[in-house]
């Protein structure tokens, strides 16, 4: 009599065990019956999600000539109080720890390396820095109309019409590709898309200048 006690009380707890496993596995593919599962923001959050301004913008440091809105980031080796970010203001300048303010509007980041190369020497023995273009904001350009992406473009390298509009994810269905227009100051500028897609008249595939906009009816 025991010894079938004994085993009916173990088989009713290998069954629990059996039971607790399935519920387990249940939830780990259906999150929603158990604890909550995290969601995609939480998924990809990162602890730097605040730094935006973290890689630097690729453009040539011998050719891009800095202007109002633009963020530069300066590292000065084993001096982190002199090293941050900084906005290139409307009177195009720039204000440095200990220095104080500093021209940059039309130079180039090898040219302002160079500045502030001298202008710390004063404070520290052969100083060494790097200096690189975090955010364009003094060079843009617009798209407008029947694009799949409309709205301000960052012009920070060298751009055509046709590849500023595939950058901007190509034409919508309805697009009227041989009548778009380069608004360009009180200039106005035609660009067929069909002929230049065939080879023909590519005079027409201006680069972009700063200020331009892209209209696509």
């Amino acid at each position: 009599m025991d010894l079938q006690r004994y085993r009916r009380d173990g088989l009713t707890l290998v069954i629990g065990i059996i039971s607790l496993g399935l519920q387990a596995g249940l939830q780990a593919q259906n999150p929603s019956k158990g604890a909550a599962a995290p969601t995609a923001v939480e998924e990809v959050k990162s602890p730097n999600a605040n730094a935006t301004l973290d890689a630097a913008a690729p453009v040539d440091p011998k050719g891009y000539k800095l202007g109002p809105e633009d963020v530069i980031g300066v590292k000065v080796w084993r001096e982190p109080e002199l090293s941050g970010q900084f906005v290139v203001r409307p009177d195009g300048k720039i204000t440095l720890p200990l220095s104080g303010d500093m021209p940059v509007e039309g130079k180039t980041l090898d040219d302002v390396k160079e500045m502030i190369r001298k202008a710390y020497s004063e404070q520290l023995n052969r100083p060494e820095l790097t200096v690189s273009l975090l955010r364009v904001g003094s060079k843009k350009y617009f798209l407008v109309g029947e694009v799949n992406r409309t709205g301000m473009f960052p012009l920070i390298v060298p751009i055509t019409v046709l590849e500023a509009l595939n950058a901007a994810g190509g034409l919508r269905e309805f697009a009227n590709k041989k009548r778009i227009t380069i608004l360009r100051g009180t200039q106005r500028i035609k660009f067929n898309y069909d002929e230049v897609m065939k080879g023909k008249k590519l005079e027409q595939n201006i680069q972009i200048e700063s200020g331009d906009q892209i209209y696509v009816p």
